[in-house]
């Protein structure tokens, strides 16, 4: 997806969450957002108890130009799957550690998505957040020389020891 074929309306990257208890797992998230040059945004949208909500985020994103969503969600974890089955674009997810199985459940959820209705899906918690980031640089550099050449200041400094 070409950058020209966006407005500047809507963010490259949407970030859902279900609930504001997520908020503090992406707070490792968003400075690799800002390092790769992503434009993102941070919506609530929880797909149990807005969903129709959710349902304009998605319109007013996928007509605006957002190119990625990234869902975060713990427990059953429907959100990843339900904006992976009302948008064509892609979907990562992120299981957020809650509940007595410890986020266990909802990455059972998150990989075992029916044919035809993907989530890519990441480690539990801030650091599968980590990797949403780098995931969906990847994807975007695909078409984004920028983008592209943050990821491998990225790779050098992960392999000196960064983090």
């Amino acid at each position: 997806m070409a950058a020209a074929t966006r407005t500047k309306k809507e963010p490259r990257v949407m970030v859902l969450l279900g609930s504001t208890s997520d908020l503090p797992v992406i707070e490792k998230m968003k400075p690799l957002l800002d390092r790769f040059g992503l434009t993102y945004g941070v919506e609530v949208a929880s797909a149990h108890r807005q969903p129709e909500k959710l349902k304009r985020v998605l319109r007013r994103g996928d007509k605006g130009g957002t190119e990625i969503y990234i869902a975060l969600a713990g427990m059953a974890a429907h959100l990843p799957g339900v904006v992976a089955s009302l948008t064509p674009k892609p979907v990562i997810g992120v299981p957020v550690a809650s509940g007595p199985l410890a986020g266990v459940d909802a990455l059972l959820s998150m990989v075992q998505m029916p044919p035809g209705v993907p989530v890519a899906t990441v480690a539990i918690g801030s650091a599968g957040a980590r990797n949403a980031a780098v995931l969906a640089a990847r994807i975007l550099a695909l078409g984004d020389k920028k983008v592209a050449a943050a990821l491998t200041d990225y790779g050098k400094e992960l392999a000196r020891g960064g983090r």
